[in-house]
């Protein structure tokens, strides 16, 4: 039994940086939700994942990331794992105005980091009672321990963000665009029936 823990810890992987490596692949998978979303699946993809419209910090022009997100009180929440080598963050840091699109909706928000002690130890459990996978694996890849003490020495490291509603400009959302390709999908599948049945 023991060898078989031991050979199973060997596969898992030891950081976030193996499951996303840095590759032309990688870029294509993170591309996916905005596919989805173009395609018109937001309504069901948005229950689970969030895509921000932020602003190029050089080219000014509009940017998507797709995150998971939470809603802890109300309020939608975010973490950051890969910090300051996420360009998607520091066009935020560079610019907090941003668009969010999820099953509620578009909503123009300000994007906050979550600095405050209790808010911080609240998003952690929270993220943690859901998804303890990916929220141990994060905590691991930073050395910490998830206890409320070694969550709050290191809070630094630690990176969420939260959404507050704004009244300002924001980015020009993600756009339905590519939903007229199922009317050509239904119509082909209805013209190719018969020749389908022949084959059979």
């Amino acid at each position: 039994m023991d060898t078989l823990v031991a050979s199973i810890k060997k596969k898992l992987p030891k950081s976030l940086q193996d499951i996303y490596p840095n590759s032309k692949l990688k870029k294509m998978f993170f591309r996916i939700p905005m596919w989805a979303w173009r395609l018109g699946l937001g309504p069901l993809l948005g229950r689970y994942i969030l895509i921000i419209t932020h602003t190029g910090r050089k080219s000014g022009v509009p940017r998507q990331t797709a995150v998971e997100y939470h809603v802890i009180n109300g309020i939608k929440y975010i973490p950051c794992a890969f910090g300051m080598k996420a360009q998607w963050y520091r066009n935020i840091l560079a610019n907090p105005r941003v668009s969010i699109q999820s099953s509620d909706g578009l909503e123009r928000m300000v994007a906050v980091r979550v600095r405050e002690d209790n808010e911080l130890i609240t998003v952690v459990e929270t993220i943690l009672s859901r998804n303890p996978a990916l929220m141990n694996l994060y905590l691991e890849s930073l050395n910490i321990s998830p206890t409320r003490k070694d969550i709050l020495a290191h809070k630094e490291n630690l990176i969420f963000l939260r959404f507050d509603p704004t009244s300002e400009p924001t980015p020009r959302p993600l756009e339905v665009d590519l939903a007229w390709i199922w009317p050509l999908i239904l119509i082909w599948l209805w013209v190719s029936r018969p020749f389908r049945r022949k084959r059979k």
